[in-house]
């Protein structure tokens, strides 16, 4: 009975505790307090007193768009829910996952304008970084969560920025470093920015800059495509500016399928032309049909060639057929017309299937 109404007061203080653009926590014993007096000290002054583990939350603004971060307490549960919306976890479980998307069929009537990030605090240091959004239900085990009300965002994109590089340099802290920079990134503050720009600059390890490229085009706008033209284009690095091929394809700026485009064909590396065109196809769309035929005819590497041929197999909605067949007709190339034809084959396209009865009947 004794235990009952323990639980039933964690849950109770807990539902208050989520009003007023606070995380939905269950199962915590909280304590709240102010970041006036500057937020690093307030986590720090924290952290040195809990040798055991506990949690430490707090508020930042993010940009009022559709977006899902969440968690869940196993794969099966994940994969069991089906198309429900997020269902919440146990983070002290050590199973599950977390991720990031959106999930329009539960998206609230409004976007939420802020989100809520999270630091495991043990051994009088942070062990693990973790970010949600409000509709993201947490089981805190019943450990203590201090809450911090009055956060600076700048100050806290400053200790995220310190957290980021600290984690990196340890082998087993390099999904805490990711999490550091997406919670950055979203931030609905300038300073944000140039954080994000500080870690993305050559002299960075090269464990740390290559994950900024996706966070810049997944949540930073105009700017953050600003950022990625200015340092992928001409990096010496061929993995980052394959990061970086990626991340263009996230953006929502019309800018950034031209730069995409320009990758395709100007990249002095086949290996990253192969990735430029291989993500064309994915996006879709007759301009990016073209380009791909263009890399098929002009561009000097078999490979990459091959991979084009490939990129219009994998367009939306066949888009790529007709351009399939044309190329398997006309290019002059044996290499790359067999190529056309093998994937020709592999689709159930009416078109392809007409098209391969006619070789097989000349």
């Amino acid at each position: 009975m004794r235990k009952s109404l323990v639980l039933l007061a964690l849950w109770s203080c807990a539902a208050i505790f989520c009003a007023g653009q606070k995380p939905n926590i269950t199962n915590a014993k909280i304590q709240e307090t102010s970041a006036t007096a500057g937020l690093k000290a307030a986590v720090e002054n924290i952290a040195q007193k809990q040798e055991a583990p506990a949690w430490i939350g707090y508020r930042i603004p993010t940009t009022a768009k559709e977006r899902s971060m969440c968690c869940f307490n196993s794969w099966s549960d994940s994969e069991n829910a089906g198309n429900r919306c997020c269902m919440g976890c146990r983070l002290e479980s050590g199973s599950g996952g977390s991720f990031t998307g959106t999930m329009s069929n539960c998206s609230p009537p409004e976007p939420f304008h802020y989100a809520f990030v999270f630091f495991r605090v043990e051994a009088k240091q942070v062990m693990k970084i973790r970010n949600y959004s409000a509709d993201c239900g947490l089981d805190f085990g019943g450990l203590p969560l201090y809450w911090l009300e009055n956060v600076n965002p700048a100050q806290s994109v400053e200790l995220l920025s310190e957290l980021a590089l600290a984690a990196n340099t340890a082998t087993d802290q390099k999904k805490s470093s990711n999490s550091a920079i997406s919670a950055i990134a979203l931030h609905d503050d300038p300073s944000a920015d140039a954080a994000l720009e500080k870690m993305i600059q050559p002299g960075q390890p090269a464990s740390l800059r290559e994950h900024v490229p996706f966070w810049l085009e997944a949540e930073r706008g105009k700017k953050g495509l600003e950022v990625l033209r200015k340092y992928v284009r001409n990096d010496s690095s061929e993995r980052f500016r394959e990061k970086g091929v990626f991340a263009f394809t996230l953006s929502k700026e019309p800018e950034a399928i031209q730069e995409l485009i320009a990758m395709a064909h100007n990249d002095p590396s086949p290996r990253v032309r192969r990735q430029a065109v291989f993500w064309m196809g994915h996006l879709g769309g007759q301009k990016l049909a073209r380009e791909i035929t263009d890399s098929i005819e002009n561009d000097p590497e078999t490979s990459v060639k091959k991979h084009a041929v490939f990129a219009l197999s994998q367009m939306p909605a066949g888009e790529g057929v007709p351009l399939l067949i044309n190329v398997a007709k006309t290019n002059k190339n044996p290499v790359v017309r067999k190529e056309a034809v093998r994937w020709l084959g592999m689709s159930n396209d009416p078109r392809a299937l007409e098209y391969l009865e006619q070789i097989l009947t000349k």
